[in-house]
């Protein structure tokens, strides 16, 4: 089993929380040190966040810890996501390691994406576009 922190489409509410649902531990957050965006905006549509580790910011993102299986995170999330996110470890809040899926090496550097850090997280973000996760 490996713990992964996620901060999108796949929370509580979210169009992918049932895929794992059963794996839920909770709410929860990154330490310090973390940019956010929003990939694909492009056309109008925010499709999913991503994080991006930058130890010059200040900014802890809300999100979900879960318990997945290998298995699952193989054959189930990571076949689903996005090509400009890739599986990374980033710091929780307490200081402990997890998987998440990060900004591709590259992204950022594009210029694309939407840089929603002030927000704090996905919800609040959607929130502001008037919808919900």
């Amino acid at each position: 089993m490996a713990r992964i922190f996620f901060n999108g489409q796949a929370m509580v509410g979210g169009p992918f929380h049932g895929k794992v649902a059963d794996a839920l531990i909770g709410p929860a957050r990154t330490a310090p040190g973390y940019r956010f965006f929003s990939i694909d905006h492009s056309g109008g549509t925010d499709v999913c966040p991503g994080l991006l580790a930058d130890p010059a910011v200040d900014s802890a993102i809300e999100g979900e810890l879960y318990d997945i299986s290998l298995e699952r995170l193989r054959d189930v999330i990571l076949p689903g996501e996005p090509r400009e996110l890739e599986l990374g470890v980033i710091k929780l809040e307490d200081g402990s390691p997890c998987l998440s899926m990060l900004l591709a090496r590259g992204e950022a550097e594009r210029g694309v994406h939407r840089e929603i850090t002030h927000h704090g997280g996905w919800r609040a973000y959607l929130a502001t576009l008037g919808r919900t996760a």
